[in-house]
This record gives C-alpha cells, structure tokens and sequence, in this order.
C-alpha cells in the first residue's frame, strides 16, 4: 500500500493526511492485514468491500483510530492544571466537578488526571465530587482503560514515589496495574465525537489529539462545535500541544501563556 492508496482510504472516512502522516506505518500494517482476511488484492477492491460491508466498515474505521499516549503526557500542561486551573475549579465549583476525556484511548490521561486530583487532597480542606466521563469510539481501548494495565514505557514520567503508591507492578515489572481507588467515579463509554456530548456543563474538557488532529475540516468544524456546547461557561477545554481550534470558533479565551489551553467565555 503506497501513500496515494492510504489517502484514498483516509478520504473516504475524511480522515487528515497531516494527522496520519507521521503515524501512517503502523496503521498500514493493520488495514493490509484486513484487507487480506476480505481477500481484497487492491485499494479500490478494499474500498469497495467497505462500501458493501457495515460491519467491515466499522472495523476499518477503528483500525484507523490511534493510540499514543503515555501519563503525565506534557509536563508543562500537567503542572498548569495542577497549580492553576483545577484550584481554579475547585473554589467555583464546591460541590462538583464534572469532566469529560473525549478521546480518552486507553486511559492514560484519566488516570493521570485521578492521581493528580488526589494529591490535590492534601492542599484543600475538602474536594469537591469528582465526576468524569471517558469516552472514545474504539471499545477495545476502552476494555484496556477500564483493565487499567500498562506497558512500564507509560509510567516514564511518574516519579518511582508515586508510582508505589498508585501503581501495583506486574509481570516482573514490565507492567504496572493502576490502584483500584483510581477507578472508581469514572465512566467509560463508547462515543462518537460527530454525536451529541454524553452530558453538559463540564468545567474542564480534554479534547487532546484526537478531533483536531485526525479528521478534515468539514468534519471537524461541526464537531468541535458540539465539545464547545458540552462546556460550560467559564470551563476549561484542552487540546492537544501541537493543535490548533477551528478558524470559526468563539467564545474562547487563550488562558495564560499556554496555546492549548483556552476557558470558555463567562
């Protein structure tokens, strides 16, 4: 498969180039072995078999969902949301704190975020609830998140300290468990970004590498318009360090001198 095939595939999902170039082998590798269980020697016999085939269709298009993440993922982001915008949350919210990881993979960024909210119990007399929404359109990163097992190439960022007090090691050490406490008030579900959010009025929204960075223009504008909805006033969205908001979107503010991050217009 040459790279004007691979573009004829991303088009009929209107899928970005520039998102998938850089990641391009990997996802390759998985369409060729589909497309030899179908039997199709050719691109256009391929697209053909999708066009015909829902269930063969569906499963392309998770083939061609991307996950490469790993905790505490931007050091620069994580120390902004710990020292400034979750104790911004917390003071206007006393009650509860509603996120949304939309995108979420595998789940490395909403066990970062637990453990981060849990060390934030030490400088607070009281934690608001914490209530968070997991959601991604692949449902086999969503069982490895809810199994909440990790390669140790993950944890590089996570100081050996904390890793002992929120991770168990498995397999010699080769993988580390997340701790059961970490799993708790997390919702994970199967999402579609193109649908309706799957609540409303979250003060902070995670909308890292995924939307803006994977899929063209005419999908992603509309979209991104349904996220901005979903956030309630004066609420954060993230994206991810290298992306950048559709030329049409209002109501947001830059927030300190970080380029992705942005708090929604009171």
């Amino acid at each position: 498969m040459d790279d004007q095939q691979f573009r004829q595939l991303l088009n009929c999902f209107a899928l970005s180039w520039d998102g998938y170039r850089k990641v391009r082998k990997g996802v390759k590798k998985r369409v060729r072995r589909h497309m030899q269980q179908l039997g199709c020697r050719t691109m256009q016999a391929y697209l053909s078999a999708l066009n015909q085939n829902k269930e063969a269709r569906q499963h392309c298009e998770y083939l061609l969902t991307v996950s490469i993440s790993r905790f505490f993922r931007v050091q620069d982001f994580w120390q902004a949301l710990e020292n400034k915008i979750l104790p911004t949350i917390i003071k206007e919210n006393r009650h509860r704190v509603k996120v949304w990881s939309a995108g979420c993979a595998c789940g490395e960024e909403v066990y970062s975020l637990k453990i981060l909210w849990d060390m934030l119990g030490g400088r607070f007399q009281r934690l608001p609830e914490l209530e968070i929404w997991a959601t991604d359109m692949n449902p086999a990163y969503l069982n490895k998140a809810r199994t909440g097992i990790y390669p140790r190439s993950s944890l590089k960022e996570i100081p050996e300290a904390l890793r002992k007090i929120y991770f168990r090691p498995q397999a010699k050490g080769r993988f580390y468990a997340v701790c059961d406490p970490l799993k708790k008030q997390v919702v994970w579900r199967v999402h579609n970004l193109f649908f309706d959010p799957p609540g409303r009025d979250f003060q902070l929204v995670f909308l890292r590498n995924s939307l803006l960075t994977y899929y063209q223009d005419e999908l992603k504008e509309p979209a991104f318009q349904k996220v901005l909805d979903s956030l309630a006033q004066g609420g954060f969205l993230i994206i991810g360090s290298h992306e950048k908001i559709p030329p049409g979107a209002r109501g947001l503010l830059l927030f300190g001198h970080h380029p992705y991050i942005f708090q929604k217009e009171a």
